[in-house]
């Protein structure tokens, strides 16, 4: 049964925004008591969180597939609709997001870093909020918009300060054993480590984290044995100990040749593995011809220019200097980091010619609208309610998007399409001089609400109308 996972495919889904209310106020002995229809609530959001009580994947190996809660719709008498509860994902500590195609979203190291996967919907106005002194009884609301989805991959790598390197079977959780209060399985067969092994060691003042991972051989870097597994958690440590088995009773074997395969092996894989800090130790040297060979080996590797280590894990020999001058390397390799900068905000403003959408004439003549508002603003209009389309229609004037399709050449009769081709909106365009003229007034008026009213105040609503007449209703969010 499988009780470690370093890689995951886990599907996210956000909750989607709740539709808004298009209502009216009723109460006795006033029948028109103007729009009360509340606002739509939040979707929530997918979030990723380091916890370091987790150390495995394993929940999502089983359970790949997570979706937030949807926002609730408003309702009448002003009454929002409550937001979706975000769900949040605990991963373990040095955790990489990526999309499918292998490109880094995010690098989650440290406990409580946190990334949102999915960002929820946000939730439909309702036609109290659409109201104002020009559209003061709008027959209308906005509808939620869809939560994101996407498909993400999940990579562990373990961080530590130190880890072991070798052959299986080298060594590797006998020494962390006795070096840390780490308890790996311990055995005489191949491959005894299938899961990262990590384990903290106090050598004076400096205390650190080393890690044993499963064992290396010829040709680990493309994917041998359980040789990728093995790289991946080696990438984040800043110093690498090759544990050389003195006492191996393989005949095609020595320590020489066993370091040479090591090596070739981490500058086959990259990422800088071949340049990090390292130092040697020769194990096992309880055996009396593990002595011996490292007695023999230990001038070539020191001409090599390596520290050389000659210990044994099991009679507990060389342990306390190995001890510190791994201190000291892990020491030296934490002073060598830049020092973390404090937070920056890049602002890039936008460029004075954007329009923040593109018009696009396809090959087969259909023109296609692309950018934020006008897909967002689609996904938002209710297309059974008139009223909605008239509003969609002069929201989409007031942007300059017909402006836009008659620059580019567009007739009355063409096919225009808002939004990306598989979710698409695509209707025949008929240009107007004004898409928000009537001939008994705007969309959401209604006379009946008027009243006379002194010259002082229709001059004030009569401000208000101008100043009104370019603002962007869906950006009101009061919550």
């Amino acid at each position: 049964m499988t009780t470690f996972v370093d890689r995951v495919e886990l599907h996210v889904a956000a909750g989607s925004g709740g539709h808004g209310c298009a209502s009216v106020h009723r109460e006795k002995f006033k029948p028109l008591g103007g729009p009360d229809g509340g606002n739509g609530g939040r979707g929530g959001d997918v979030i990723l969180v380091v916890d370091q009580s987790v150390t495995t994947l394993l929940d999502y190996h089983h359970s790949p597939h997570r979706k937030a809660t949807s926002g609730r719709p408003g309702e009448g008498g002003n009454r929002s609709g409550k937001d979706g509860q975000d769900l949040v994902l605990p991963v373990p500590d040095g955790t990489v997001v990526l999309d499918k195609a292998g490109n880094v979203l995010a690098d989650l190291v440290g406990q409580g870093t946190t990334y949102v996967a999915a960002e929820g919907g946000r939730g439909g106005l309702g036609n109290a909020a659409l109201s104002s002194a020009r559209r003061k009884a709008p027959g209308f609301a906005l509808l939620g918009v869809p939560g994101d989805a996407q498909d993400i991959v999940l990579e562990l790598k373990t961080v530590a300060d130190v880890a072991l390197v070798g052959y299986p079977s080298a060594g590797k959780s006998s020494l962390i054993s006795v070096l840390s209060a780490a308890k790996p399985k311990i055995a005489d067969y191949p491959f005894t480590t299938l899961v990262p092994n990590l384990g903290v060691v106090t050598a004076g003042s400096t205390v650190y984290t080393i890690a044993d991972v499963p064992g290396l051989i010829p040709g680990a870097s493309q994917g041998k044995g359980l040789g990728l597994e093995f790289l991946r958690h080696v990438e984040r440590c800043e110093v690498l100990v090759h544990v050389l088995d003195t006492a191996t009773l393989e005949s095609d074997r020595d320590p020489l040749s066993d370091l040479d395969v090591i090596e070739e092996e981490l500058r086959s894989y990259g990422g800088g593995l071949d340049r990090r800090p390292r130092l040697v130790v020769l194990n096992k040297i309880d055996v009396p011809d593990g002595r011996d060979l490292a007695e023999m080996v230990r001038p070539d590797l020191e001409a090599r220019g390596y520290q050389v280590f000659a210990i044994s894990a099991v009679a507990h020999i060389g342990l306390k200097e190995l001890s510190f001058a791994l201190a000291e390397l892990v020491a030296k390799a934490r002073a060598a980091k830049p020092k973390e900068e404090a937070t920056r905000i890049v602002i890039r403003p936008k460029a004075v010619d954007d329009a923040g959408f593109t018009v696009v004439q396809e090959e087969d003549g259909l023109y296609r609208v692309r950018g934020e508002k006008p897909e967002r603003w689609v996904r938002q209009t209710d297309f059974s309610n008139d009223e909605a389309v008239g509003y969609l229609a002069d929201r989409l004037a007031r942007l300059g998007v017909e402006e836009s399709l008659m620059k580019a050449g567009a007739r009355s009769g063409d096919g225009v399409a808002i939004g990306p081709e598989e979710n698409a909106v695509v209707f025949d365009w008929e240009p107007t001089v004004m898409a928000g003229a009537e001939m008994l007034g705007r969309r959401g008026e209604d006379h009946r609400f008027e009243a006379p009213r002194p010259a002082a105040q229709r001059r004030r609503d009569r401000q208000a109308e101008r100043d009104e007449a370019d603002q962007e209703f869906d950006d009101f969010n009061p919550f």
